[in-house]
Parts: structure tokens; sequence; C-alpha cells
């Protein structure tokens, strides 16, 4: 048994404290909005700080339930989110697997466009008058369709697919396989982490988007849940709720208990998925950045 130095236990104890009040800072504003969200309006007035209530309340949630608005954004957020997904994966496993294939001709040309779209956008006006044109505006393909492929996402996966055995593929052929039924039954299942992570990557990118919302949807109703959370940090109001469901003494509860409920509601599903994906990051995401 090795005996540490006096200097290598000073140092894991200071890596040990600054890890431990770095991981500490970023908890505590999480916990404080959880815990504001489950306050009594008297008691998150009164206290400067609550990071546990001494009243438990659900006034906030109720408040915001008391109208269909939430549930039905809430709705067009996980379509967004499950069809974006599909949608990204789906064409990013289709233009991947040929770029990883060395035999196809022009290969380098198209990697070089895809890199050269990773530095230079088109912008945002070229983009909305793109949208504009084909007659996407206020429709959901407008948050699906402009993004569909990420590129870093495809370069990644494409050297996933690169590092695949050459063999399975020659013995799936010999076998009478064409190129879509090999990329089905034998790369995918191969490459179950890549796409787990890519898909918890997409995921997010779509729970979270809100700009692309509020620049192509002009109907309230097909918002998602980030535009009314976004409406309601603006106005700093409970605006979102119908106190006319409620009897003429009920006190609409503070806004910023309102804002607190909707980020709990907002954060709570997508938080949910990150464990059971979590195991694949490190293999999916890394195994494919070795090779260009």
């Amino acid at each position: 048994m090795i005996k540490e130095s006096l200097g290598s236990r000073l140092f894991d104890l200071f890596n040990y404290s600054f890890l431990g009040l770095f991981g500490l800072a970023t908890v505590l504003p999480f916990i404080y909005v959880v815990a504001g969200s489950f306050t009594s309006p008297q008691e998150f007035i009164t206290r400067k700080l609550v990071l546990f209530p001494h009243e438990f309340s659900l006034e906030g949630y109720k408040y915001i339930f008391s109208t269909d608005v939430l549930l039905t954004s809430l709705g067009v957020t996980i379509f967004i989110t499950v069809a974006g997904t599909a949608i990204n994966l789906l064409f990013t496993c289709l233009m991947a697997y040929p770029l990883a294939r060395k035999d196809l001709d022009g290969r380098k040309i198209i990697m070089l466009g895809v890199v050269f779209s990773m530095l230079f956008s088109g912008g945002m006006i070229p983009t909305f008058l793109v949208v504009k044109s084909v007659g996407m505006l206020n429709t959901y393909w407008s948050l699906l369709l402009p993004g569909a492929i990420s590129a870093f996402n495809l370069i990644v996966l494409k050297n996933f697919f690169q590092q695949l055995p050459e063999g399975l593929e020659e013995s799936a052929k010999i076998d009478g396989c064409n190129d879509l039924r090999i990329l089905w039954q034998i790369v995918l299942p191969l490459s179950l982490p890549a796409i787990a992570t890519f898909s918890l990557f997409y995921a997010v990118n779509h729970w979270n988007a809100f700009f692309h919302a509020v620049l192509y949807i002009n109907d309230s109703y097909k918002w998602p849940i980030q535009v009314w959370l976004r409406q309601i940090v603006i106005l700093s109001s409970g605006g979102l709720g119908d106190s006319a469901t409620f009897d003429s003494n009920y006190v609409v509860p503070p806004g910023q208990i309102i804002k607190m409920s909707v980020i709990v509601i907002s954060t709570l599903p997508i938080l949910c998925v990150y464990p059971f994906l979590q195991k694949h990051f490190a293999k999916g995401a890394l195994i494919g950045s070795v090779k260009g």
C-alpha cells in the first residue's frame, strides 16, 4: 500500500472542496426554483431566500393548470420534440451512411460542403425568406425541416459508421442485401450508442427551442411551452392562468411563483430522460470523433 504524501492529501482536499462548492453553486439555483414553486405566496413574499418551504403550497401549479394554454403548448412541444428528433435521425443516418462509404463518387466535395456549412450559414433573414417562399410560415414544418441535419452530428456519425468492420457489409451483399437493408438491419443496430446520444442531443435542442417559433409561428395556440415561458419572464406577470375559474376571493399568486412553476414543468420531462441515455454519451459521442 502506497502512503500518500502531505502535499497529495492537501491537493485532494482542495480539489474535492473546490468541486463540491462548484457543484453546490450549480445546484442551488435549481433548488431555489423548485422550492419557490412549492412555496405559499405569503411565505415567498416575507422570506428573501427559500430553499425549503415551511408552508407547502400548489397555488402556482393550480393557477397555471386553470387554463388549457399550458397543456396545449406542452403537447405542441412534445410533438415537435418527437417528430423533429425522428426527422433529424432519419436524414442524418441516410446522409452519414453513404458518406462513410469510400467508394462514393464526389464524397470529398460533399464533405467540404458540410464543413463549410458549419462555418458559414445563410443567416436569419435569408432563412426566413426561404421558409416563407415554400409556404411553411405558421406551420410546424418550419420548426422541423430547416434544421433537419446537424453538420457536427453528421460528421461524428459518419466517422462512427466508418469504424464498423467492412466484412459485415461484404457478407451481407453476398447474401443479397441491398444498401438500405444493410443500413437498417446491420449498421443501425451496431450503432445504437451513437443513435441514442444524438437522439438526446436533437431532442434537447427541439425541447428548448423557442427562437424559430417566435420567427415563424404567428398563432399563439401553436406556440411551444418555451415561448410561453419566455412571455411570462418578459412580462413578469401571471397572464397564463385563467382566474375566472376561481371564486371572487381568489388571489392570483405572485409572478415569480408562476415563473418558477412553469420552469419546473417545462424542465422536468426532458430531465427525466437523461438518466436513461446518459450511459451512452461517452461511448456514442467519443468513438466517432477519433478518425476523420
